[in-house]
């Protein structure tokens, strides 16, 4: 069994609190992109309250289970692609639920303007970055920012949510990990 499978099956099928404060800010659901969206807890939601979503993920099996519970919904469109390769319509949501960090740093730069391109004036982006004192930031093909790096990266937003949080947890399967990350949601200006 795959990382990402062992991940997928003990990850749990809750909403993310950060797309929950995203999606009550708007008057009424419109076009969201689930970037990283893996088994689709985020989008599940958001197809439940009316939303249109564009999900994508790097893993065909992450996919295959999103469909598993969908269906055949006509407001879902998915696609089977690395961050730097998926392409998106513009938008009023982007959602990175814990996935945005696993972009590469060579990618990240690219990704970043294709979401604030995409998002329309008053969409909101939510998710997390991973801070640089994350344990997982000796990994050279992820990326991990200071506070004041992901504050400049988010200069063309409103931010409604910016929490830092460092502690000492657990994975989802587990494994001890110490974490540096911060909590992101942000309405485009």
């Amino acid at each position: 069994m795959t990382t990402w499978a062992r991940y997928y099956d003990a990850a749990g099928d809750d909403p993310r609190d950060t797309l929950l404060s995203a999606v009550e800010g708007f008057a009424e659901p419109g076009l969201a992109v689930d970037l990283g969206c893996g088994t689709g807890r985020d989008t599940v939601e958001l197809l439940r309250r009316g939303w249109e979503v564009v999900a994508i993920d790097s893993e065909e099996e992450a996919i295959r289970r999103l469909r598993a519970t969908t269906g055949d919904d006509e407001r879902l469109q998915t696609q089977v692609a690395r961050y730097e390769e998926a392409s998106w319509p513009a938008c009023d949501l982007v959602n990175a639920s814990w996935s945005l960090p696993f972009c590469p740093p060579q990618h990240f730069g690219a990704v970043w303007a294709q979401i604030t391109n995409a998002l329309r004036p008053g969409g909101r982006f939510c998710g997390q970055l991973f801070g640089e004192r994350d344990a997982w930031a000796v990994e050279d093909d992820m990326t991990f920012h200071t506070r004041a790096d992901a504050k400049a990266l988010l200069r063309a937003f409103e931010l409604e949510r910016f929490d830092e949080v460092e502690e000492d947890s657990t994975t989802a399967l587990g494994e001890p990990k110490h974490w540096h990350f911060f909590n992101v949601v942000a309405r485009k200006r």
